[in-house]
């Protein structure tokens, strides 16, 4: 069985196929990046797979998230050693960041499932918040009153329990630009929440 960024590619080249054969009327796709070839693994995989759906022809929406909100809280990822120190350390504490969270990406794709004649043809980058690492950390402490924990690690050991396609995705952060405007996601889902709003939420962070 091929795991990994080429099982990726093989799985989501096979699905395509089947949509194809079935005459599927609309795929709503989940990709991530920016759209362009980046050199980073799991952004350009994705573009392999939405450049063949597009080969073959098929009716496809593309959703391109970048970061959830809930990195920031989810203990398999955890976010004490990823988001709040690996994360700044190799992309900048002060560069923006493009935050979405996981239930606003849902409600979007239920949009876009139910309007196939508005959303057909649609590559969205979807981001509801620009907030920094180091700006994130200052509105945790409004909202829950305290800053976020931190947990130093060397990167090096990072990448033996996760892998190197995230600390790459970090610096390639650091130093391209991504000019992404909010305004075109709230014309979506006016009801989008940033991150203050989201960590207003939360029960027990």
């Amino acid at each position: 069985m091929i795991t990994g960024l080429d099982g990726e590619i093989m799985q989501g080249r096979n699905v395509a196929d089947m949509a194809k054969e079935a005459n599927v009327q609309h795929v709503v796709y989940g990709s991530s990046g920016l759209g362009v070839p980046t050199g980073v693994g799991s952004w350009d995989s994705k573009l392999m797979v939405q450049t063949h759906m597009e080969a073959l022809g098929l009716p496809l929406t593309v959703l391109r998230p970048m970061a959830f909100m809930e990195l920031m809280t989810d203990k398999a990822f955890f976010p004490p050693v990823s988001t709040w120190y690996v994360m700044p350390t190799l992309m900048g504490a002060d560069r923006p960041v493009l935050w979405l969270c996981v239930d606003d990406l849902g409600a979007i794709a239920a949009k876009a499932f139910g309007e196939p004649e508005r959303f057909i043809g649609a590559d969205l980058k979807l981001v509801a918040d620009i907030e920094s690492n180091a700006q994130c950390r200052v509105i945790w402490r409004e909202v829950i009153g305290r800053f976020p924990r931190r947990f130093p690690i060397p990167t090096w050991m990072f990448e033996r329990f996760v892998s190197t396609d995230l600390t790459n995705m970090w610096h390639w952060l650091r130093t391209n630009n991504y000019n992404v405007d909010p305004a075109e996601t709230y014309k979506i889902l006016p009801t989008a929440l940033t991150v203050r709003d989201w960590l207003s939420g939360l029960r027990n962070p």
